[in-house]
């Protein structure tokens, strides 16, 4: 999740998806989920992380990616275009959600990339929906609450609407002018987070897709858990960057001015092609 309760100064504007889309919605489990499509070649689905959308965590990565992949980028439960509904805000309904959509769109089979939240998704849909699963992708999340920072969950306990970064807020409000709807997911959001879950090592080690870990070497999970979950899955690899929570992806809370490369991105693309 991203660590959006402290205060961060904010150095560029909002980028924006250049590549060609087109915003869709699915009705999956009860869920409105909105999801766009860009770019041809073997499926790719984009699971943001807390308190974002699509732009926040994957804009600048995304024009890339589609190049040589379909990436299905999606929103979930309360975030961006997707509407909050009455029912419990957890990664393992994000998981069913995601797999609905995939069968929906007659997709039998997907490479998925997951930050913070939505790589803790990640993990429940190869958990959950081995079937759909292709290779994954977890970038900066933990699979039990000891492999956080032990500062993250102080600040977690202790969280105000106050210190969500601005630019989340605002790139909320661009989609959806409701604010209390903005207000009603920072809550989710937070709840989810206060009241994790460990997954069972038995599941981790159940994992049989191709699996690349990633994290930051200042991120909210400690390198020591990023090295004990690349021991728990079999087929497991682990890059570990210098920086913090997303800083090699170009999160949007982390990019500087003038900024074009991003770390990650050339390890994930060749992650991604390999046989």
């Amino acid at each position: 999740m991203k660590v959006f309760f402290t205060i961060i100064i904010m150095f560029g504007i909002m980028d924006t998806v250049t590549a060609q889309s087109k915003g869709n919605y699915a009705d999956v489990n009860g869920l409105k989920m909105y999801y766009e499509i860009h770019g041809e070649g073997f499926p790719l689905v984009l699971i943001h992380g807390g308190g974002s959308n699509i732009n926040t965590t994957f804009g600048r990565i995304l024009p890339s990616l589609a190049k040589t992949n379909k990436v299905i980028a999606v929103e979930m439960q309360a975030h961006g275009h997707t509407a909050d509904i009455d029912r419990p805000l957890t990664f393992e309904q994000d998981a069913d959600d995601i797999a609905a959509l995939l069968k929906q769109l007659n997709i039998a089979k997907a490479n998925i990339l997951g930050f913070s939240n939505g790589a803790s998704t990640t993990l429940e849909l190869a958990i959950r929906h081995p079937q759909v699963v292709n290779r994954i992708i977890v970038a900066s999340t933990m699979y039990k609450k000891g492999g956080a920072q032990p500062w993250f969950w102080d600040m977690m306990a202790n969280a105000t609407f106050e210190g969500m970064p601005q630019i989340y807020k605002d790139a909320f409000i661009k989609i959806n002018p409701d604010k209390d709807a903005l207000y009603n997911m920072y809550k989710r959001d937070v709840a989810r987070m206060q009241s994790f879950k460990d997954i069972r090592e038995e599941d981790i080690k159940g994992i049989q897709a191709p699996t690349l870990i990633i994290i930051g070497d200042n991120d909210v999970v400690t390198p020591e858990h990023a090295v004990e979950m690349y021991r728990q899955i079999e087929h497991a690899r682990l890059m570990i960057y210098p920086g913090g929570h997303g800083d090699y992806l170009g999160e949007i809370t982390t990019i500087k001015p003038g900024q074009k490369d991003y770390a990650a991105l050339p390890v994930i693309e060749a992650f991604l092609k390999e046989n």
